[in-house]
Formats: structure tokens, sequence, C-alpha cells
């Protein structure tokens, strides 16, 4: 196994998931390249989020956010838990990635480049110069025996679950992901490995209206938690990190009506598809007293003023 794994470079924000949410320090050398869909055009913020609590007991080593933009969740010394496997997780790189909130779930043309990219720097960093998929969890077992030192094989989590991760449509271009990596691959020498960048111990999180708005901050924090508390106290006030990234937007309390625009709308008992569906409305006039951006929505979420939970904007026409 190396002595040191590093993270990419291509990172953009670093928000690190408790290592009870995945295995812990890696046991295996790492082999295999897993990309994900994470349901909902989202920012890497929001899938970093997702994963943060020690309630979620799953998490990835990589997020790419709907724009492109890449977040730091699992360093790649360690195992993160995405594929319902362990055997697979101890030895890939595990990648969730921004798409559709419907079927096929496609993922933006920013966010494959990304992933493409995202592979190749994974490669060149543990001495890989190819990429193989085999489309099927016996023929990819069936080739380790063969499998060389300079090799690097695509898996994807529906090899492992009876779930459609990573979507119909990452599904039929894991070859293409493969070819797309070699293409850049072949052109290119690999890179010495260059010692990790340590991630700050005295970042601050920042509550804030807006990042420039230095005026309206509302304390520093060291502990992330503590922040988000403080943010939640103050509606429509953000948690920053020492870049300016945001990380959290707590609910706005507003008053407007929207009309909505679909039969089958579910209602959910808190801002995210990763809330339970409490009920389910048809379309018509409803009043909205509270926002809050959330998982699985691009417009954001709306608590009905009837108590019964939160819908998604991205179905409904403000009046």
């Amino acid at each position: 196994m190396p002595k040191t794994y590093t993270n990419s470079p291509l990172t953009n924000i670093t928000k690190l998931a408790p290592l009870s949410n995945g295995y812990g320090a890696r046991t295996e050398d790492i082999i295999f390249f897993t990309p994900h869909c994470y349901v909902g055009q989202v920012t890497a913020e929001r899938i970093a989020n997702t994963f943060y609590p020690k309630s979620r007991k799953a998490s990835c080593n990589y997020g790419i956010g709907l724009d492109g933009r890449i977040a730091l969740i699992v360093e790649e010394k360690n195992a993160a838990g995405t594929s319902n496997s362990r055997w697979n997780d101890e030895r890939a790189i595990t990648i969730e990635c921004a798409s559709d909130s419907t079927k096929p779930w496609a993922f933006k043309d920013v966010v494959y480049k990304k992933l493409v990219a995202l592979l190749v720097d994974v490669c060149q960093r543990n001495g890989k110069t190819k990429v193989l998929y085999f489309g099927t969890l016996a023929k990819t077992k069936d080739y380790l025996n063969k499998r060389k030192d300079n090799e690097m094989i695509l898996t994807e989590h529906r090899m492992f679950a009876a779930k459609a991760c990573p979507g119909d449509w990452m599904h039929a271009r894991m070859q293409k992901l493969a070819d797309d990596a070699n293409k850049i691959l072949q052109k290119q020498p690999t890179p010495t490995p260059t010692p990790p960048t340590p991630t700050p111990t005295e970042d601050l999180y920042r509550v804030r209206l807006t990042w420039d708005d230095k005026d309206s901050q509302k304390g520093a924090f060291k502990d992330y938690d503590n922040a988000k508390k403080c943010a939640d106290a103050n509606p429509g006030y953000s948690v920053f990190n020492s870049k300016g990234e945001c990380l959290y937007t707590s609910p706005k309390k507003e008053k407007f009506k929207v009309r909505v625009t679909i039969n089958d709308l579910n209602i959910r008992a808190g801002a995210g598809t990763n809330y339970p569906v409490v009920g389910v409305t048809g379309k018509g006039v409803f009043t909205i007293v509270e926002t809050s951006p959330g998982q699985g929505s691009v417009k954001g979420w709306g608590k009905l003023l009837s108590g019964k939970g939160w819908i998604s904007l991205d179905y409904c026409t403000r009046l």
C-alpha cells in the first residue's frame, strides 16, 4: 500500500464527515473509482452538509456540485461508506455528483467534465495510467487476479445493492468516462505525488447575512454546529467558512402565495428530500410562511401555512 495518501488539488472546499460515517483508515490499495448520483441539483456545500451529521451513517470521498465545484468530504487515506459494500469502498474513491431529481438522473455537462478531471487526477496521484470498465460485478471480480498495478477500474453502486445509482444517465456513460479519462492519461505523464495539504485547524465559521456584509456578523465559531445554531436563531443568516463560501442558510420567514403546478406534489416533514413524506397535495393555491434551501430542490422549499409540512418550490409559481 502507498505509505502516503494525498487529496485532490481540484478541491474547492473541505468539510470532513465524521469517520464513523465510513470505515476509518483505508486497509486496501485504491483500485476502484465509483461515481454516485446525488439526487438534486445542489451545491458542493450542500452535499458536504448532508454527510456532516453523525446520524447520517454514510459518507463519500468527494462531492461535485451543480456548478462543478468539488468538496472534500472524506480524505483519501480513509474509506468512505457510500456503496453498501465495504469491500468496494475500502478500495474505492467514491464521488457524489449533483444530478436531476427525476429519471434518468442526468448530470450537468460541467459536473461530468469535472468528474473526468477528478478521475484523471486520482489516477495520476495513485500511479494509474489506464481506466477499465466491465459493466458487471462478476466480470469486475473475475478480472482482479489479472489486473495490472497501473490500472484503475470503474465500479457502480448498483453492482452492490438494488439501487439505480449512479442513475441511468451516468450508467450509460461509464465506458465513455473510462475512454475520456484514458485519452488524457495517454497524453500526460504521471506526476510525482505531492504531500497532502493539511486541513486548517483554526478555521472559523462566521454567521452573517452575506459574506461581504461584515457589520451583520452575529458571531465567529470554531464549531460548525454552534455556528448553525446561531444562524437558525437569526432567520435568513448564513454560515460561511474563512474563504467566504456559504455552508448553510437558515430558514427565512416570509409570507406569500404559490400555485402548485402538478397533481401529486409530496409534502415533507422538513426542507429536503432527505425528510420523510408526510402527505401529498394536488394543484391549487397555497400560502408559504417560511423558506429554506434543501436537498432535492433548486428553488428551495416552502413551509405551508397549514403546518402540514414543506413543499418543493420547483413545482410552484409564485403569485
